[in-house]
């Protein structure tokens, strides 16, 4: 039997976060393992009028393509890749693994010259985001992904749907509220110029003068929770520790410290994980700089899971991303990657906006 918050979920994701309409054409990409919520939305969307479709992929196939490809089969776009970013204005990417760690064996050489064939595939995507195209991410529970956060499927699920606010009678309505509040934040922010984050191994200075910061409210990614702007792209300096492992393709990289001056990467460490770091910064010359500062809000999401679309949202953390620019913020950084960090300001952490302190260990000291 399924569970009665899949639907709900389904239900926000079509109605609220998607927004479809009859007529849309709409594209779901998943695994089989999340075939209940695929059946969900499936039926969701046809009784708004909606045209869905289904790109599954099987088990292993990505491992396969990274081992055994050429570098020349790594560098070609296929026609059906073209079309599902081209065509389908409506997409739902559903994170729905076997196996978190299943590329960790690929040398990350190769995952660098995947990333940048499919540049301009990620550069059309992140300008659709807010110009019209409704794009989500989410996820399904799977044993793999509750094994990862270190939690039994059973306590995972609940995790999932806590952030989700499924348990509330109108998940719509809670959502619409998390809206109305972040507003106020971004007002806030819109107004300010520089940012600096204090905290342990950081002092990290950033212009946001002339940017746009974003209310991200279930509509980018579901769940969601956080304000983000594409910072100056030459004014980022100073240092900055993350306090979480930085996980790219389901590999770690552990204690990641960066030094920045006039924008770009000057300095890397990591404690485990330096070569593919290095490799992910040598990804092409926009991936040593910033392509997104964001400040985390969901107070649902509360633990480390080791999955960035809800970890990135933790609230009292904030996330770079090194790489591409949302151009909805202004921001104009260019690149393959777009690369998630985050950093716990929750023990003695502080922002200034404009030299004024505005938030101090995980708490916004002003209205939103």
């Amino acid at each position: 039997m399924t569970d009665p918050r899949v639907r709900k979920l389904a239900q926000v994701l079509v109605r609220y976060s998607l927004g479809l309409e009859a007529g849309d054409h709409f594209l779901i990409q998943t695994s089989d393992l999340a075939t209940p919520l695929v059946q969900a939305i499936y039926r969701e969307a046809l009784r708004v009028g909606a045209f869905p479709q289904v790109l599954a992929q099987l088990e292993g196939l990505g491992e396969i393509y990274l081992k055994e490809a050429s570098e020349e089969q790594l560098r070609v776009l296929t026609p059906l890749e073209r079309i599902a970013f081209e065509e389908y204005r409506h997409a739902l990417v559903i994170h729905a693994p076997h196996n978190v760690k299943a590329l960790s064996g690929v040398d990350p050489r190769r995952l660098a010259i995947m990333q940048e064939a499919r540049r301009p595939l990620a550069d059309k995507l992140m300008s659709r985001i807010g110009q019209g195209g409704k794009y989500c991410v989410t996820l399904f529970p799977t044993q793999a992904l509750a094994q990862e956060a270190g939690m039994s499927l059973s306590d995972y699920q609940e995790f999932v749907f806590a952030a989700c606010r499924l348990d509330d009678d109108d998940p719509v309505a809670s959502w619409q509220a998390v809206s109305r509040r972040q507003q106020g934040l971004v007002e806030f922010l819109n107004g300010v110029r520089e940012i600096r984050v204090v905290g342990d191994g950081t002092d990290l200075t950033l212009s946001v003068a002339g940017r746009t910061w974003i209310n991200a409210d279930g509509h980018i990614n579901f769940p969601d929770g956080e304000v983000f702007t594409g910072p100056v792209e030459e004014s980022v300096r100073g240092t900055i520790r993350f306090s979480f492992p930085g996980i790219f393709q389901g590999k770690e990289i552990e204690d990641i410290r960066l030094r920045f001056e006039d924008g770009r990467v000057v300095e890397a460490r990591a404690a485990r994980g330096q070569d593919l770091l290095e490799a992910l910064l040598g990804t092409d010359e926009g991936a040593r700089y910033v392509g997104e500062f964001a400040i985390g809000t969901n107070d649902q999401i509360t633990r480390f899971s080791r999955n960035l679309l809800f970890d990135e949202k933790i609230g009292g953390t904030v996330h770079l991303a090194l790489g591409a620019s949302y151009p909805i913020t202004g921001g104009k950084n260019r690149s393959a990657i777009h690369w998630d960090m985050i950093c716990d300001l929750r023990q003695g952490g502080e922002i200034y906006a404009d030299g004024e302190l505005i938030y101090r260990e995980g708490r916004f000291l002003v209205e939103g």
